[in-house]
């Protein structure tokens, strides 16, 4: 799946492509664009302004409801 579609389906980030453009993300260490391939056990970082979150991506799903996104990865 790709990076920016599991942000927006896990309601990480509300706008798929803001986060990803502006280099605030990396995957498993690496900067990352919007079209990479995320995979489950994949680490996510993401900076918000001064607060940092990383997550450990759990299932890949096409849609998901709001109650069950909280599923689909970990705080770490």
């Amino acid at each position: 799946m790709r990076l920016d579609k599991f942000l927006k389906v896990s309601r990480l980030i509300k706008r798929r492509t803001v986060a990803c453009d502006a280099g605030r993300v990396t995957v498993n260490g690496k900067p990352a664009k919007a079209s990479v391939k995320v995979k489950v056990g994949d680490i996510i970082e993401i900076s918000f302004g001064n607060r940092q979150v990383k997550v450990e991506v759990l299932d890949l799903q096409e849609t998901t409801k709001k109650e069950e996104a909280k599923e689909l990865f970990r705080y770490i």
